[in-house]
Protein backbone atom coordinates (compact mmCIF):
# COMPACT_ATOMS: atom_id res chain seq x y z
CA UNK A 1 0.00 0.00 0.00
CA UNK A 2 2.95 2.03 0.38
CA UNK A 3 3.32 2.15 -3.93
CA UNK A 4 1.87 5.36 -5.41
CA UNK A 5 0.09 3.88 -7.70
CA UNK A 6 -1.29 1.18 -5.32
CA UNK A 7 -2.63 4.28 -3.74
CA UNK A 8 -4.02 6.31 -6.66
CA UNK A 9 -5.65 2.64 -7.38
CA UNK A 10 -7.52 2.36 -3.93
CA UNK A 11 -8.37 5.98 -4.50
CA UNK A 12 -10.17 5.48 -7.24
CA UNK A 13 -12.01 2.90 -5.92
CA UNK A 14 -13.24 4.64 -2.41
CA UNK A 15 -14.27 7.72 -5.24
CA UNK A 16 -16.10 4.98 -7.06
CA UNK A 17 -17.88 3.69 -3.61
CA UNK A 18 -21.32 4.36 -1.96
CA UNK A 19 -21.65 3.64 1.89
CA UNK A 20 -24.97 3.08 3.19
CA UNK A 21 -25.38 2.97 7.22
CA UNK A 22 -28.04 1.04 8.44
CA UNK A 23 -28.90 2.83 11.69
CA UNK A 24 -32.56 2.25 11.84
CA UNK A 25 -32.70 -0.14 14.78
CA UNK A 26 -33.92 0.29 17.79
CA UNK A 27 -31.01 -1.67 20.22
CA UNK A 28 -33.48 -3.35 22.77
CA UNK A 29 -30.73 -5.22 24.45
CA UNK A 30 -29.47 -1.47 25.58
CA UNK A 31 -32.62 -1.21 27.29
CA UNK A 32 -33.90 2.01 28.84
CA UNK A 33 -31.20 4.04 26.64
CA UNK A 34 -32.76 3.57 23.46
CA UNK A 35 -36.37 4.46 24.46
CA UNK A 36 -35.99 7.90 23.30
CA UNK A 37 -33.41 7.28 20.20
CA UNK A 38 -32.08 5.05 18.17
CA UNK A 39 -28.74 2.98 19.19
CA UNK A 40 -26.31 4.67 16.67
CA UNK A 41 -27.53 7.66 18.61
CA UNK A 42 -26.16 6.35 22.14
CA UNK A 43 -23.19 8.56 23.07
CA UNK A 44 -19.78 6.53 23.42
CA UNK A 45 -16.62 7.47 24.53
CA UNK A 46 -16.80 10.46 26.28
CA UNK A 47 -17.80 12.93 23.55
CA UNK A 48 -18.94 10.72 20.63
CA UNK A 49 -22.08 9.05 19.64
CA UNK A 50 -22.01 5.33 18.91
CA UNK A 51 -22.38 5.95 14.20
CA UNK A 52 -19.24 8.45 14.65
CA UNK A 53 -17.54 5.45 14.14
CA UNK A 54 -17.95 4.08 11.12
CA UNK A 55 -18.84 7.58 9.62
CA UNK A 56 -15.33 8.48 10.70
CA UNK A 57 -14.14 5.54 8.89
CA UNK A 58 -15.88 6.33 5.66
CA UNK A 59 -14.37 9.69 6.05
CA UNK A 60 -10.77 8.96 6.26
CA UNK A 61 -10.98 5.46 3.91
CA UNK A 62 -11.69 8.17 1.87
CA UNK A 63 -15.38 7.29 1.02
CA UNK A 64 -17.47 10.93 0.73
CA UNK A 65 -20.82 9.48 -0.29
CA UNK A 66 -22.72 8.37 2.28
CA UNK A 67 -25.80 7.69 2.97
CA UNK A 68 -27.63 6.69 6.66
CA UNK A 69 -30.83 4.85 6.72
CA UNK A 70 -32.81 5.57 8.99
CA UNK A 71 -36.05 4.66 10.84
CA UNK A 72 -37.00 3.98 14.82
CA UNK A 73 -37.11 7.61 16.98
CA UNK A 74 -34.01 9.36 14.49
CA UNK A 75 -34.58 12.55 15.61
CA UNK A 76 -31.56 13.22 17.99
CA UNK A 77 -29.42 10.74 15.08
CA UNK A 78 -30.72 13.15 12.57
CA UNK A 79 -29.89 16.28 14.27
CA UNK A 80 -26.62 15.13 15.12
CA UNK A 81 -26.33 14.07 11.80
CA UNK A 82 -27.03 17.58 10.56
CA UNK A 83 -24.93 19.39 13.25
CA UNK A 84 -21.91 17.26 12.78
CA UNK A 85 -21.40 15.90 9.65
CA UNK A 86 -22.34 18.82 7.30
CA UNK A 87 -18.68 19.88 6.41
CA UNK A 88 -18.79 17.68 3.12
CA UNK A 89 -18.76 19.59 0.06
CA UNK A 90 -21.15 18.82 -2.61
CA UNK A 91 -19.61 20.52 -5.11
CA UNK A 92 -16.89 18.00 -5.12
CA UNK A 93 -19.98 15.21 -5.35
CA UNK A 94 -19.63 14.64 -1.32
CA UNK A 95 -22.31 14.05 0.89
CA UNK A 96 -24.02 12.69 3.97
CA UNK A 97 -27.44 12.07 3.21
CA UNK A 98 -30.09 11.12 5.49
CA UNK A 99 -32.26 8.05 4.05
CA UNK A 100 -36.04 7.78 6.31
CA UNK A 101 -38.20 4.98 5.60
CA UNK A 102 -40.66 6.87 3.05
CA UNK A 103 -42.46 4.46 1.50
CA UNK A 104 -40.66 4.24 -1.67
CA UNK A 105 -41.89 1.12 -2.00
CA UNK A 106 -45.70 -0.65 -1.43
CA UNK A 107 -44.54 -0.90 2.66
CA UNK A 108 -43.98 1.85 4.97
CA UNK A 109 -41.24 0.41 7.24
CA UNK A 110 -37.70 -1.08 6.68
CA UNK A 111 -38.76 -4.73 6.95
CA UNK A 112 -34.81 -6.06 7.07
CA UNK A 113 -31.33 -4.68 6.33
CA UNK A 114 -32.07 -6.28 3.23
CA UNK A 115 -35.25 -4.97 2.48
CA UNK A 116 -33.58 -1.48 3.50
CA UNK A 117 -31.44 -1.10 0.89
CA UNK A 118 -33.88 -2.55 -1.33
CA UNK A 119 -36.15 0.67 -0.30
CA UNK A 120 -33.55 2.60 -1.82
CA UNK A 121 -32.46 1.26 -4.65
CA UNK A 122 -33.49 4.15 -6.95
CA UNK A 123 -30.92 6.33 -4.74
CA UNK A 124 -28.51 3.41 -5.61
CA UNK A 125 -28.90 4.32 -9.16
CA UNK A 126 -29.11 7.81 -8.86
CA UNK A 127 -25.72 7.94 -7.76
CA UNK A 128 -24.40 5.14 -10.21
CA UNK A 129 -21.53 4.15 -8.14
CA UNK A 130 -19.48 0.81 -8.79
CA UNK A 131 -18.92 -0.61 -5.31
CA UNK A 132 -22.04 -0.56 -2.30
CA UNK A 133 -20.26 -0.24 1.10
CA UNK A 134 -23.25 -1.26 3.66
CA UNK A 135 -22.39 -0.92 7.13
CA UNK A 136 -23.73 -1.34 10.38
CA UNK A 137 -24.15 1.87 12.38
CA UNK A 138 -23.72 0.42 15.90
CA UNK A 139 -20.33 -0.85 16.19
CA UNK A 140 -17.01 0.95 17.64
CA UNK A 141 -14.13 -0.11 15.79
CA UNK A 142 -11.54 1.94 13.58
CA UNK A 143 -10.78 0.06 10.10
CA UNK A 144 -9.52 1.46 6.53
CA UNK A 145 -12.34 0.29 3.88
CA UNK A 146 -10.25 1.03 1.24
CA UNK A 147 -7.97 -1.93 1.90
CA UNK A 148 -11.08 -4.07 2.24
CA UNK A 149 -12.01 -2.17 -1.19
CA UNK A 150 -8.85 -3.42 -2.91
CA UNK A 151 -8.73 -7.02 -1.49
CA UNK A 152 -12.36 -7.46 -2.70
CA UNK A 153 -11.30 -6.52 -6.39
CA UNK A 154 -8.13 -8.43 -6.29
CA UNK A 155 -10.07 -11.34 -5.28
CA UNK A 156 -12.10 -10.73 -7.97
CA UNK A 157 -15.26 -11.01 -5.87
CA UNK A 158 -18.53 -10.04 -6.28
CA UNK A 159 -19.40 -10.02 -2.86
CA UNK A 160 -17.19 -9.36 0.06
CA UNK A 161 -18.15 -9.76 3.86
CA UNK A 162 -16.10 -8.30 6.84
CA UNK A 163 -15.09 -10.53 9.46
CA UNK A 164 -13.37 -10.78 12.96
CA UNK A 165 -12.69 -13.93 15.34
CA UNK A 166 -14.60 -13.93 17.84
CA UNK A 167 -14.64 -16.81 21.11
CA UNK A 168 -16.69 -19.68 20.43
CA UNK A 169 -19.34 -19.74 22.98
CA UNK A 170 -20.12 -15.92 22.27
CA UNK A 171 -20.60 -16.80 18.23
CA UNK A 172 -24.25 -17.63 18.09
CA UNK A 173 -25.04 -13.93 18.41
CA UNK A 174 -23.51 -13.51 14.81
CA UNK A 175 -23.25 -14.75 11.76
CA UNK A 176 -20.60 -17.35 11.13
CA UNK A 177 -18.94 -18.40 8.11
CA UNK A 178 -16.39 -21.02 7.16
CA UNK A 179 -13.63 -20.23 4.33
CA UNK A 180 -11.28 -22.30 1.98
CA UNK A 181 -7.13 -21.60 1.64
CA UNK A 182 -8.48 -18.61 -0.34
CA UNK A 183 -10.81 -16.89 1.87
CA UNK A 184 -14.02 -17.87 0.10
CA UNK A 185 -17.03 -18.45 2.08
CA UNK A 186 -18.50 -22.17 1.41
CA UNK A 187 -20.45 -22.17 4.68
CA UNK A 188 -22.55 -19.33 5.88
CA UNK A 189 -24.92 -19.15 9.27
CA UNK A 190 -26.70 -16.63 10.48
CA UNK A 191 -26.98 -17.05 14.52
CA UNK A 192 -26.66 -20.75 14.68
CA UNK A 193 -27.35 -22.63 17.32
CA UNK A 194 -23.83 -24.61 17.12
CA UNK A 195 -21.70 -22.59 15.42
CA UNK A 196 -18.93 -24.32 14.24
CA UNK A 197 -15.09 -23.88 15.32
CA UNK A 198 -12.45 -22.31 12.86
CA UNK A 199 -9.85 -24.71 11.46
CA UNK A 200 -7.21 -25.38 13.78
CA UNK A 201 -8.57 -22.68 15.88
CA UNK A 202 -11.43 -24.81 18.03
CA UNK A 203 -12.09 -22.06 20.14
CA UNK A 204 -12.77 -19.12 17.92
CA UNK A 205 -15.13 -18.81 14.91
CA UNK A 206 -15.22 -16.23 12.15
CA UNK A 207 -18.36 -13.61 12.23
CA UNK A 208 -19.67 -11.49 10.14
CA UNK A 209 -19.06 -7.88 11.37
CA UNK A 210 -22.12 -6.55 9.26
CA UNK A 211 -19.79 -5.25 6.50
CA UNK A 212 -20.83 -6.01 3.23
CA UNK A 213 -19.25 -5.06 -0.05
CA UNK A 214 -20.97 -5.37 -3.21
CA UNK A 215 -20.64 -4.70 -6.94
CA UNK A 216 -23.47 -2.55 -7.92
CA UNK A 217 -25.01 -4.86 -10.44
CA UNK A 218 -24.81 -7.54 -8.11
CA UNK A 219 -26.08 -5.81 -5.53
CA UNK A 220 -29.29 -4.39 -7.30
CA UNK A 221 -29.99 -8.23 -9.10
CA UNK A 222 -30.00 -9.63 -5.69
CA UNK A 223 -32.45 -7.22 -4.01
CA UNK A 224 -35.13 -7.58 -6.51
CA UNK A 225 -34.67 -11.00 -6.59
CA UNK A 226 -34.54 -11.08 -2.62
CA UNK A 227 -37.85 -8.89 -2.97
CA UNK A 228 -39.50 -11.02 -5.28
CA UNK A 229 -38.18 -14.09 -2.96
CA UNK A 230 -41.90 -15.57 -1.00
CA UNK A 231 -40.98 -16.15 2.62
CA UNK A 232 -37.52 -14.18 2.43
CA UNK A 233 -36.90 -12.43 5.61
CA UNK A 234 -35.56 -9.61 3.46
CA UNK A 235 -32.12 -9.97 5.72
CA UNK A 236 -28.22 -9.95 4.20
CA UNK A 237 -27.52 -12.76 6.81
CA UNK A 238 -30.42 -14.56 6.57
CA UNK A 239 -31.22 -14.36 2.78
CA UNK A 240 -28.88 -12.90 0.27
CA UNK A 241 -25.48 -14.25 1.72
CA UNK A 242 -26.18 -17.73 1.93
CA UNK A 243 -28.47 -17.42 -1.17
CA UNK A 244 -25.33 -16.14 -3.31
CA UNK A 245 -22.53 -18.58 -1.81
CA UNK A 246 -23.20 -21.20 -4.78
CA UNK A 247 -23.86 -19.10 -7.25
CA UNK A 248 -21.63 -15.86 -7.11
CA UNK A 249 -17.86 -15.73 -5.49
CA UNK A 250 -18.48 -14.26 -2.19
CA UNK A 251 -14.98 -13.61 0.01
CA UNK A 252 -14.59 -12.85 3.50
CA UNK A 253 -11.77 -10.12 4.46
CA UNK A 254 -10.74 -11.15 7.97
CA UNK A 255 -10.41 -8.06 9.81
CA UNK A 256 -6.65 -7.99 11.78
CA UNK A 257 -4.05 -5.52 12.92
CA UNK A 258 -1.44 -5.31 9.82
CA UNK A 259 1.71 -5.38 12.38
CA UNK A 260 0.62 -8.61 14.18
CA UNK A 261 -1.85 -10.48 12.44
CA UNK A 262 -3.98 -10.60 15.32
CA UNK A 263 -7.88 -9.92 15.11
CA UNK A 264 -8.43 -6.17 15.41
CA UNK A 265 -10.44 -3.94 18.01
CA UNK A 266 -14.07 -4.35 17.32
CA UNK A 267 -16.47 -4.03 19.53
CA UNK A 268 -20.35 -5.03 19.64
CA UNK A 269 -22.10 -2.61 22.08
CA UNK A 270 -25.40 -4.30 21.97
CA UNK A 271 -26.03 -4.99 25.61
CA UNK A 272 -25.72 -2.56 28.73
CA UNK A 273 -22.58 -4.85 30.07
CA UNK A 274 -20.63 -4.61 26.96
CA UNK A 275 -21.67 -0.82 26.24
CA UNK A 276 -20.22 -0.19 30.06
CA UNK A 277 -17.33 -2.28 29.85
CA UNK A 278 -15.85 -0.86 26.24
CA UNK A 279 -16.65 2.66 27.71
CA UNK A 280 -14.40 1.69 30.97
CA UNK A 281 -11.75 0.35 28.68
CA UNK A 282 -11.23 3.58 27.13
CA UNK A 283 -9.65 5.07 30.17
CA UNK A 284 -6.66 2.08 30.66
CA UNK A 285 -3.34 3.11 30.06
CA UNK A 286 -2.97 1.97 26.96
CA UNK A 287 -6.50 0.86 25.63
CA UNK A 288 -7.07 -1.15 22.56
CA UNK A 289 -9.40 2.30 20.74
CA UNK A 290 -6.50 4.63 20.64
CA UNK A 291 -9.03 8.08 20.65
CA UNK A 292 -5.75 9.80 21.04
CA UNK A 293 -4.59 8.68 17.52
CA UNK A 294 -4.03 11.93 14.95
CA UNK A 295 -3.66 9.86 12.01
CA UNK A 296 -7.16 8.36 12.51
CA UNK A 297 -9.41 10.59 13.95
CA UNK A 298 -12.92 10.07 15.03
CA UNK A 299 -15.18 13.03 13.75
CA UNK A 300 -18.12 14.10 16.03
CA UNK A 301 -20.36 17.27 16.37
CA UNK A 302 -19.38 18.94 19.97
CA UNK A 303 -20.51 21.68 22.18
CA UNK A 304 -18.87 24.81 22.50
CA UNK A 305 -18.12 24.32 26.06
CA UNK A 306 -15.22 25.82 28.56
CA UNK A 307 -12.68 23.20 29.64
CA UNK A 308 -13.71 20.95 32.77
CA UNK A 309 -13.03 22.52 36.38
CA UNK A 310 -11.89 20.86 39.45
CA UNK A 311 -12.49 22.64 42.95
CA UNK A 312 -11.88 22.66 46.39
CA UNK A 313 -8.58 21.21 47.70
CA UNK A 314 -9.70 20.70 51.47
CA UNK A 315 -9.50 17.34 52.82
CA UNK A 316 -12.79 16.04 53.05
CA UNK A 317 -14.05 18.30 50.12
CA UNK A 318 -11.64 17.65 46.85
CA UNK A 319 -12.60 17.89 43.70
CA UNK A 320 -10.49 14.80 41.80
CA UNK A 321 -10.47 12.63 39.12
CA UNK A 322 -8.06 9.56 38.70
CA UNK A 323 -7.95 7.17 36.47
CA UNK A 324 -11.04 8.85 34.38
CA UNK A 325 -11.98 10.49 31.12
CA UNK A 326 -13.75 14.01 32.15
CA UNK A 327 -14.75 16.21 28.93
CA UNK A 328 -15.24 19.78 28.81
CA UNK A 329 -18.11 22.22 30.33
CA UNK A 330 -17.80 19.31 33.82
CA UNK A 331 -17.17 20.90 37.48
CA UNK A 332 -16.20 18.78 39.74
CA UNK A 333 -17.08 20.66 42.82
CA UNK A 334 -15.10 18.83 45.65
CA UNK A 335 -15.92 15.54 45.00
CA UNK A 336 -14.02 12.23 43.85
CA UNK A 337 -13.75 10.29 40.52
CA UNK A 338 -12.45 7.48 40.39
CA UNK A 339 -12.53 5.15 37.01
CA UNK A 340 -15.07 6.49 35.35
CA UNK A 341 -15.94 8.34 31.79
CA UNK A 342 -17.53 12.01 32.23
CA UNK A 343 -19.35 13.21 29.49
CA UNK A 344 -19.49 17.01 28.80
CA UNK A 345 -21.53 19.74 31.56
CA UNK A 346 -21.80 16.90 34.49
CA UNK A 347 -22.39 18.71 37.68
CA UNK A 348 -21.00 17.20 40.51
CA UNK A 349 -21.66 18.86 44.17
CA UNK A 350 -19.52 18.34 46.91
CA UNK A 351 -19.18 15.05 49.12
CA UNK A 352 -20.05 13.03 46.63
CA UNK A 353 -18.08 9.84 45.16
CA UNK A 354 -18.51 8.06 41.44
CA UNK A 355 -16.25 5.14 40.57
CA UNK A 356 -16.61 2.26 37.74
CA UNK A 357 -19.29 4.68 36.31
CA UNK A 358 -20.21 6.13 32.38
CA UNK A 359 -22.17 9.90 33.06
CA UNK A 360 -23.48 10.79 30.19
CA UNK A 361 -24.13 14.94 29.44
CA UNK A 362 -25.98 17.13 31.49
CA UNK A 363 -26.26 14.93 34.57
CA UNK A 364 -26.71 16.97 37.95
CA UNK A 365 -25.48 14.91 40.70
CA UNK A 366 -26.43 16.55 43.97
CA UNK A 367 -24.36 16.40 47.37
CA UNK A 368 -23.37 13.45 49.29
CA UNK A 369 -24.05 10.68 46.92
CA UNK A 370 -22.64 7.49 46.02
CA UNK A 371 -22.67 5.49 42.52
CA UNK A 372 -20.99 2.85 41.86
CA UNK A 373 -20.62 0.46 38.70
CA UNK A 374 -23.52 2.70 36.94
CA UNK A 375 -24.91 4.27 33.56
CA UNK A 376 -26.34 7.60 34.05
CA UNK A 377 -28.27 8.61 31.36
CA UNK A 378 -28.53 12.28 30.21
CA UNK A 379 -30.48 14.96 32.24
CA UNK A 380 -30.63 12.88 34.96
CA UNK A 381 -30.91 14.99 38.37
CA UNK A 382 -29.67 12.94 41.47
CA UNK A 383 -31.07 13.83 44.53
CA UNK A 384 -29.14 14.35 47.65
CA UNK A 385 -27.91 11.22 49.31
CA UNK A 386 -29.11 8.78 46.60
CA UNK A 387 -27.07 5.65 46.79
CA UNK A 388 -26.57 3.61 43.22
CA UNK A 389 -25.02 0.69 42.69
CA UNK A 390 -24.16 0.45 46.38
CA UNK A 391 -27.85 -1.44 47.29
CA UNK A 392 -28.45 -4.78 44.84
CA UNK A 393 -32.16 -5.18 46.38
CA UNK A 394 -32.63 -1.23 46.31
CA UNK A 395 -31.16 -1.08 42.89
CA UNK A 396 -33.19 -3.56 41.52
CA UNK A 397 -36.61 -1.88 42.96
CA UNK A 398 -36.01 1.48 41.40
CA UNK A 399 -33.79 1.07 38.40
CA UNK A 400 -32.77 -1.43 35.67
CA UNK A 401 -29.77 -3.69 37.01
CA UNK A 402 -27.80 -5.83 34.30
CA UNK A 403 -26.39 -9.34 34.34
CA UNK A 404 -23.42 -8.14 35.22
CA UNK A 405 -24.62 -6.16 38.00
CA UNK A 406 -24.44 -2.71 36.06
CA UNK A 407 -27.19 0.12 37.35
CA UNK A 408 -28.70 1.75 34.08
CA UNK A 409 -30.44 4.96 35.49
CA UNK A 410 -32.50 7.11 32.89
CA UNK A 411 -34.60 10.13 34.01
CA UNK A 412 -38.46 7.98 34.11
CA UNK A 413 -36.56 5.92 36.64
CA UNK A 414 -36.15 8.64 39.03
CA UNK A 415 -39.58 10.37 38.46
CA UNK A 416 -38.33 12.78 36.36
CA UNK A 417 -40.28 13.19 32.70
CA UNK A 418 -37.45 14.18 30.55
CA UNK A 419 -38.95 12.75 27.14
CA UNK A 420 -36.03 13.31 24.95
CA UNK A 421 -32.22 12.17 24.40
CA UNK A 422 -30.78 14.78 22.41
Amino acid sequence: MNNPDSVRHVSRMTRNTLALVLAGGRGSRLQQLTQWRAKPAVPFGGKFRIIDFPLSNCVNSGIRRVGILTQYKSHSLNQHIQRGWGFMRGELGEFVELLPAQQRMETSWYAGTADAIYQNIDIIRAHNPEYVLILAGDHIYKMDYGEMLATHVENGAEITVGCIEVPLEQASAFGVMAVDENDRVVEFAEKPEHPPAMPGRPDKALASMGIYIFNTRVLIDELIRDANTEGSTRDFGHDIIPGNIRERKVSAYPFRNGSNGEAAYWRDVGTLDAFWAANLELIGISPELNLYDNRWPIWTYQDQVPPAKFIFDDENRRGMAVDSMVAGGSIISGSSVRHSMLFSNVRMHSYSEIEDSVIFPSVEIGRHCEIRKAVIDKHCEIPRGTQIGVNPEEDARRFHVSPGGVVLVTPEMLGQRVHHAL
